[in-house]
């Protein structure tokens, strides 16, 4: 791997920074790794009613590349009820409660393609895997972990951190600086998503943005947002990864 080795000079003395040509790919969860199989919208119903006495189909929400917290609020306005910190707590932790005790009864999957491309992935010494999700951090593991991929990331930027997706990437690029001590340029960030949320998320930091269609929207949908790179799925492996150039 090629390192490029460059000096700065502060008040304490020169320092030395790496920039190397390694890729940080941050991946969503919700349609593009797995489909939890209704999983999370069912906690979410069954936390307003346990804590607030709400009994809501809550067809209103959008939940495609939103996050956890965006989610929350939207639900407490839509029932009159102030976004308070405490509020949002309570729904949030309910939520994730839920979740965890749901997950094994639904349905859900591994998109096409996962395993093989992570399996690939994990091996290259160049290439950094991480998360970018709407999810908070231990909905995130709930449910990876569930499935069998929570293993393969090394870190993440939740909902946690910010209940505005677009501000995520941020949070994601430093968390990389402080694990690999590392500058990643935009070029070298990817963002993979099935949502056009998720698109916008990527511009947001400039990185290159990754669209497939294995969520709630057809590849012509993600095409006219105008990602970078956009697949069906993930099932023709080496192909997308020649085509990624990862």
């Amino acid at each position: 791997m090629a390192i490029l080795l460059l000096f700065a000079a502060t008040k304490a003395g020169p320092f030395l920074i790496l920039h190397s040509l390694k890729k940080l790919l941050l991946f969503d969860i919700d349609g593009t790794l797995v489909d939890s199989g209704g999983g999370g919208l069912q906690a979410l119903q069954l936390s307003l009613a346990e804590h607030f006495g709400i009994d809501d189909d809550l067809r209103y929400l959008t939940l495609a590349g939103a996050t956890d917290t965006q989610i929350a609020r939207d639900m407490l306005d839509q029932n009159q009820l102030p976004h308070t910190p405490e509020n949002i707590t309570r729904l949030i932790d309910g939520y994730l409660f839920h979740l965890h005790r749901l997950l094994p009864e639904r349905s859900g999957r591994v998109l096409p393609g996962i395993f093989a491309l992570l399996d690939s992935l994990r091996t290259r010494p160049h290439v950094v895997l991480a998360l970018l999700t709407g999810n908070m951090a231990r909905g995130a593991e709930i449910k990876l972990s569930h499935f069998g991929l929570w293993h393969y990331f090394e870190f993440g930027a939740y909902a946690d951190d910010h209940h505005l997706r677009n501000e995520l990437g941020h949070f994601a690029r430093t968390r990389a600086v402080e694990k690999h001590g590392i500058h990643f340029p935009a070029e070298a960030i990817y963002v993979i998503g099935d949502t056009p949320r998720d698109i916008a998320c990527g511009r947001a930091v400039g990185a290159t943005t990754v669209a497939v269609a294995t969520g709630s929207f057809s590849t012509a949908e993600l095409a006219a947002h105008q990602p970078d790179f956009l697949f069906a799925d993930f099932t023709a492996t080496e192909a997308a990864l020649d085509q990624l150039g990862w």
